[in-house]
């Protein structure tokens, strides 16, 4: 890996603009330079939503996660996860 700590310093917004788009990483690093990690703490990001399915079909969807043993809301999860992954 070529090291580079030499800062460039711009005169204005317009020439470091012109600075990056030039850029090209590839001359400074190797794919060999690179490592592979991961986050095992880092979580997606979920959010709440409202939801109106029709009761029977709620009543439904918590026998076959109790079946499965599983929580109701995962196995909905997984039916919109499956569906959205449907063309």
């Amino acid at each position: 890996m070529k090291k580079n700590t030499k800062k460039t310093k711009f005169k204005d917004e317009n020439s470091e603009r012109k600075f990056w788009s030039d850029f090209d990483l590839n001359e400074k690093f190797q794919p060999k330079d690179f490592k592979n990690v991961s986050f095992p703490n880092l979580k997606p990001t979920t959010r709440s939503i409202s939801l109106r399915i029709p009761e029977h079909l709620l009543v439904r969807v918590k026998e076959r996660a109790n079946k499965l043993n599983i929580p109701y809301q995962t196995l909905l999860k997984q039916y919109i996860s499956q569906g959205a992954q449907k063309k």
